[in-house]
């Protein structure tokens, strides 16, 4: 006859009083949930556009080097729980409805307009199918993916301004070279 072994629980309670599971992965406590909300609030007041990224798949490494060139740009690069970011959103109330989060949800942000979408792409096109754009914020106002993806190919400032002194400059020096042809065939 076999002796039955009591059933053993998935999760247990541990000195401090939370409870975890056999593989070591602790629940987030009330108190740490409440400090993530509160930190992407505060990322939220100050940022004036928000990109949100799926990340499925990406490897450590990729992410630590997408932080890394994301900081040197003054953006701010965070990965939260989606039902902690949906609270911190909520509380932000931006106009129209949020995009869909959908699987791993990283978001990053900053106070230059158009720097996060336009730097986030060049990491969506680097790492093309395990980071792509779910959606963001834009001056006050919620952006689908085609939106984001439309703010991201805006060229920055500076290359603006290399584009309209171009265009300022190309009859001066069409007038030039006309100009120059008129004056060797004369001169012929």
């Amino acid at each position: 006859m076999h002796r039955r072994l009591p059933r053993r629980s998935n999760s247990t309670l541990n000195q401090e009083g939370y409870f975890y599971t056999r593989n070591n992965k602790m629940a987030i406590t009330r108190q740490k949930k409440e400090e993530i909300v509160a930190t992407v609030a505060e990322a939220l007041k100050s940022a004036k556009t928000l990109v949100f990224a799926n990340f499925k798949g990406l490897t450590v490494a990729e992410q630590n080097e997408m932080r890394k060139a994301l900081r040197a740009q003054g953006i701010g690069y965070a990965v939260a729980k989606k039902s902690l970011l949906r609270r911190a959103l909520d509380a932000a109330k931006y106009e129209g409805q949020a995009p869909e989060l959908v699987g791993e949800v990283s978001m990053a942000w900053g106070e230059d307009e158009l720097a996060p979408a336009r730097e986030m792409a060049v990491y969506v096109k680097k790492f093309g199918e395990h980071l792509a754009f779910v959606g963001g914020m834009f001056g006050g106002k919620y952006m689908d993916q085609a939106g984001i993806t439309a703010i991201a190919a805006i060229p920055g400032m500076e290359t603006l301004r290399a584009m309209f002194a171009q265009v300022i400059n190309s009859p001066r020096s069409r007038f030039a070279v006309v100009l120059a042809e008129v004056a060797k065939t004369k001169g012929n």
